[in-house]
């Protein structure tokens, strides 16, 4: 009988060793001054940035979901790195937290250093427009878990936020006013709907263009999550903000209430912003109903913030001024913690 190999078995070494390699490189590139040390450790070291008075650590944990599936179909894999880590980092600056540092875990059915170079590339690119820093992770290699060229990706994020900047919805009243920064698309939830629809509904592949988008399929589903950090913490900078919300899976129907005190209700007019065609595209082929739709994506809006109704004006020209396109959604009323839609 013939002397079996680790890499026989099905796991290559060399192959890991190589993907480590091209990692270094990227993960180099978000590095913070707080970083201490580099890849290649079996821990990071991270300190507290200067400045911070009574620092607390915040921290988040999340994947991008069935998402891959499509990244897998259209073998393009260099931008769920970044909707990785914009579902970590926009958790953490929902409670007004700066992302410090963020691992990633990536376990795939073989080695290959070429994809798993694109993999984290995006990863770097998600943390550069972050302002945080990649400061290690893990690669399992599991041909008896994946199947032939697929992988999973879970992601971990860490920030730092002043004990009294901490903002928790407490302060919320009725009155308080609503805002809505635009999301770029889909985002990343969804997604066991969206396959449905687009691939078995409508029968449409990768390449195919998106009936009313302009653009292939591909193009459309894998667009990444929109980062919101620097223009937010931009924001808290100048206007006191009383609450935010990341819009993910349960929309705004489930995730605004989450940072409401009891006794305030959020009323939402879904005709103040205009709803990307994608969503009516998924509407329409799956004869989804609108309350279902709602509570599943995020309709164009992908972050929201509370505000007092005289700094409306103030926050949003600031927010403009970062970039981002903000729309004023709706109002906190008196009532059961819920949203209202008008």
């Amino acid at each position: 009988m013939d002397p079996l190999t680790y890499r026989e078995a099905g796991v290559d070494i060399a192959a890991g060793d190589e993907a480590v390699r091209r990692i270094a490189s990227l993960a180099a590139s978000t590095r913070r001054p707080e970083v201490l040390g580099g890849i290649g450790a079996f821990a990071a070291f991270v300190a507290i940035p200067p400045g911070y008075r009574e620092p607390v650590l915040v921290s988040s944990t999340d994947g991008v979901g069935t998402k891959l599936h499509v990244a897998f179909a259209a073998d393009r894999h260099d931008t769920v790195g970044i909707d990785l880590v914009a579902m970590g980092v926009n958790d953490l600056l929902v409670h007004g937290a700066e992302p410090l540092y963020f691992l990633d875990y990536l376990a795939v059915h073989r080695v290959e250093p070429d994809r798993i170079e694109a993999i984290v590339r995006g990863v770097a690119e998600g943390c550069r427009q972050a302002g945080c820093s990649l400061v290690g992770g893990e690669t399992a290699e599991m041909s008896t878990l994946y199947a032939p060229g697929e992988y999973d990706l879970a992601g971990f994020a860490v920030g730092v936020v002043e004990r009294n900047g901490i903002v928790t919805g407490a302060e919320v009243r009725p009155g308080d006013r609503v805002l809505g920064l635009a999301s770029s698309g889909l985002h990343s939830n969804g997604y066991t709907l969206i396959r449905k629809v687009i691939f078995e509904r409508l029968r449409l592949g990768p390449d195919d263009a998106m009936p009313g988008v302009r653009r292939s399929v591909a193009d459309e589903l894998l667009e990444p999550t929109r980062i919101y950090v620097k223009p937010v913490l931009e924001l808290l900078r100048s206007v006191p903000v009383l609450a935010m919300a990341h819009v993910t899976g349960g929309g705004i129907t489930e995730n605004l209430p989450r940072v409401l005190p009891e006794g305030c209700q959020a009323i939402i007019d879904p005709r103040s912003w205009p709803v990307p065609s994608v969503f009516k595209v998924i509407q329409e082929g799956g004869e989804v109903d609108e309350a279902e739709m709602r509570r599943t994506f995020n309709m164009g809006i992908g972050f929201l913030l509370v505000v007092r109704a005289g700094e409306v004006g103030r926050a949003m020209r600031a927010l403009e001024a970062s970039g981002e396109r903000v729309f004023e959604v709706g109002e906190i009323r008196d009532g059961a913690r819920s949203v209202v839609y008008a």
